[in-house]
């Protein structure tokens, strides 16, 4: 590794992610109170949100201005993925009341942003062209939108869950939701949006690691292979079959944990490495 390359792994966080923590934090703080009964503070807690997007944001950009592209590294990517999954909370949260999801969603764009800055950074990437950067860029979209819609899936599971028991006290149906058909059919749009943009970013992959001479014996390759044919069974069946609801959403959850599992190898690779 070149001093060079060092430095621009081992940037240190701008002070702008300093306030995107803190404003992550506060915002999943401030969802769960309105969760917990108190409706009126739930514009304060999407300007939390909107401050960690902005915050998130302009360390991005920071990092940007230090040669570090978001698109270098797994680590990298991470943040730019937990930045897309706020900003398309934010966005669904303009129509419909998405509460429980926020509860859920701030937490993991703080780890996954937490994760993305304070880890060791481990080797540099090593023949990162224009081709394998586009690919980062276009499979963390991919993904970040599956994340959505994954999201989407886990409150239809749990509203519906809560629904069939008749419990309607629980948070499933705190801060008047969002209904089981707005939240499955969000949820469809979504996927039909990130799949053509995954099976892009798959097949610029596969040349990538072409062009590298890498095998494709490596467990991310399959693995990313499998969370496509999930999404693509799901449209499929869904189209064919009518599927809808409960077994859409499941399928939905584990074409994305087939995906955070790529990233994850991936990611103590690099750490590794």
């Amino acid at each position: 590794m070149t001093p060079a390359s060092e430095r621009l792994l081992s940037v240190p966080p701008s002070p702008a992610f300093w306030v995107a923590v803190i404003a992550y934090t506060a915002a999943a703080a401030a969802l769960l109170v309105v969760l917990g009964g108190h409706a009126r503070l739930r514009p304060l807690a999407l300007v939390l949100v909107g401050v960690a997007f902005a915050a998130h944001g302009a360390d991005i950009g920071w990092r940007g201005t230090q040669h570090v592209h978001p698109a270098q590294s797994v680590r990298e990517a991470l943040g730019f993925l937990a930045f897309i999954i706020t900003g398309g909370y934010l966005l669904a949260s303009a129509r419909y009341r998405l509460t429980l999801g926020g509860a859920a969603v701030m937490p993991v764009s703080l780890v996954l942003l937490v994760v993305a800055r304070l880890t060791p950074a481990g080797s540099a990437p090593e023949d990162l062209s224009t081709l394998g950067r586009i690919h980062i860029s276009l499979a963390t979209v991919g993904v970040g939108v599956f994340a959505l819609a994954s999201a989407l899936s886990a409150i239809y599971l749990v509203e519906e869950r809560a629904l069939k028991r008749k419990r309607f006290d629980t948070l499933a149906f705190k801060d008047n939701g969002a209904p089981l058909e707005a939240l499955d059919r969000l949820s469809h749009r979504l996927i039909w949006v990130g799949f053509p943009i995954f099976t892009v970013a798959l097949v610029l992959g596969a040349i990538w690691v072409s062009k590298l001479g890498e095998s494709l014996d490596r467990p991310e390759y399959p693995l990313a292979a499998v969370t496509w044919m999930f999404y693509a069974a799901l449209l499929v069946v869904r189209q064919a079959y009518g599927w809808r609801g409960r077994r859409a959403a499941r399928l939905t959850l584990a074409g994305f944990a087939a995906a955070l599992l790529v990233l994850l190898i991936y990611l103590v690779r690099r750490m590794a490495g």
